[in-house]
């Protein structure tokens, strides 16, 4: 399971502008802010954007100024993979650390979207014993009792994370991740071709 929420596409009126700075050519562009201030770009910009962004990385150096932010929920064993992209990517995270026993433990804190009946059955019986653990630290407070819950967490244990990284990051996740094993990429894969320009800037090698 993975699900994403606030996300936000910030910057790409500067980016598109600066993409012209090596040649001058300001006065070629087309783009423009339309009546409420979302970023319109023009055919003429555009077709040069297209063009940088196939050449490679080192011609489209601007879409690394095209900032996304969103929510992200998955399980920590999602959460392992994506660390990999490291490079231009800020997450802040819901602390399992401190949080852990603030709640009550139900299935909805795990993705066990792929589990079947039987193994479901066994994983109630984990969920059940993480609450046991958390009712004995709220009425002991013993740290034992919570490295207990820390290290008994199943790695299907669902995290949130607001994340911001940007386009040449994303064109490194989608394709490298979109025929991967793990449902949760498709997911997002699947949200980085809605972003805006997405399939020029982007996945501008699939045509």
């Amino acid at each position: 399971m993975l699900r994403t929420e606030h996300v936000s596409v910030l910057n790409m009126d500067n980016a598109f502008r600066g993409m012209r700075n090596p040649l001058n050519s300001w006065d070629k562009s087309d783009s423009f802010l339309d009546k409420d201030g979302a970023f319109v770009a023009g055919e003429t910009d555009l077709a040069l954007a297209v063009r940088l962004c196939k050449s490679g990385s080192d011609h489209r150096k601007f879409i690394r100024q095209i900032f996304v932010s969103m929510d992200i929920t998955a399980p920590l064993y999602w959460w392992k993979e994506f660390d990999t992209y490291k490079v231009a990517t800020v997450a802040n995270s819901t602390s399992t650390m401190h949080k852990i026993h603030a709640k009550q433990f139900s299935r909805e804190d795990f993705s066990v979207d792929h589990m079947d009946e039987e193994t479901l059955e066994h994983f109630d019986g984990i969920i059940s014993y993480l609450e046991t653990l958390r009712g004995r630290f709220l009425e002991t407070k013993e740290k034992r009792y919570w490295y207990d819950m820390i290290q008994f967490l199943p790695s299907s244990y669902n995290q949130m994370r607001t994340v911001t990284l940007n386009y040449e990051t994303l064109t490194n996740i989608y394709y490298a991740r979109r025929n991967h094993k793990l449902d949760e990429w498709h997911t997002l894969c699947d949200l980085i071709l809605t972003l805006p320009y997405a399939k020029e800037l982007i996945a501008c090698h699939d045509d």
